[in-house]
């Protein structure tokens, strides 16, 4: 079966197309964001998809909503025993060393040392900050390595937390915010971002130029997109203020 992709954004919403050998056109929202994909059979022309999609927003807005809702990680409760994340690698946390705040990770083991008065809120607090920084040590070399590569130049990074994006682009201060959730994903992925907003400053939308460059510069970015959101948010409330 042949297919073609292509991106749309339709009253503010990013839609996948797929163009397939079928007779009806399908519409999808996947977790954990709400992701929206069209199966489109070849005859079908981008109007035609955009109507749609209009058509159904009432039913695309409800199940985003249920979706955003319902698709994050059990609260984590920060006591020895649970399951976290670090750069894709699933860690057993222990909480038993007390002393000065810092972070380990040795042995499958996610190593967290606070004083022994510390509550739950401020265990966090000390692990939230550890994922910032690596993020922050670690998005410099990927700027270095794909500025040059995408014909960007002089940007910086700040890590921010969103409730819907993984990353966004502000070209009037030549920065890029990065979710600090990444820090807990396969490093692959923080590239994909990292790509996928430098070249934001060249295309501001996800249309078919913005598509042929992510093509050119990184051909598996559809793969590593869906790594990506193939996993839940965190179930921490972040505030709202960014936009893409």
């Amino acid at each position: 079966m042949s297919t073609a992709n292509a991106y749309l954004t339709v009253a503010g919403l990013g839609i996948d197309v797929v163009y397939k050998d079928i007779k009806n056109l399908h519409i999808s929202v996947y977790p954990p964001v709400g992701r929206v994909r069209v199966a489109a059979p070849h005859r079908v022309d981008e109007d035609a998809i955009r109507l749609a999609v209009v058509q159904r927003l009432p039913w695309i807005k409800r199940q985003r909503e249920q979706l955003q809702n319902a698709e994050r990680q059990t609260e984590r409760r920060m006591l020895s025993g649970e399951t976290h994340y670090v750069w894709g690698e699933r860690l057993r946390l222990d909480i038993s060393r007390h002393g000065r705040s810092k972070v380990a990770v040795a042995s499958k083991t996610l190593w967290l040392t606070t004083p022994a008065d510390y509550d739950e809120d401020q265990r966090r607090a000390v692990l939230d900050h550890w994922y910032r920084k690596e993020l922050k040590a670690t998005a410099p070399a990927l700027l270095t390595k794909w500025q040059p590569l995408v014909g960007v130049e002089d940007t910086k990074v700040v890590v921010r937390h969103m409730k819907t994006k993984w990353g966004t682009c502000h070209p009037e201060s030549r920065s890029i915010w990065l979710n600090p959730e990444l820090a807990k994903k396969n490093p692959r992925c923080l590239e994909y971002i990292v790509v996928h907003e430098l070249i934001h400053f060249i295309e501001r939308t996800h249309d078919a130029r913005f598509i042929e460059l992510m093509d050119l510069h990184m051909p598996d970015w559809r793969a590593r997109r869906d790594e990506l959101n193939g996993a839940p948010l965190a179930a921490e409330e972040w505030d709202r203020r960014e936009s893409e």
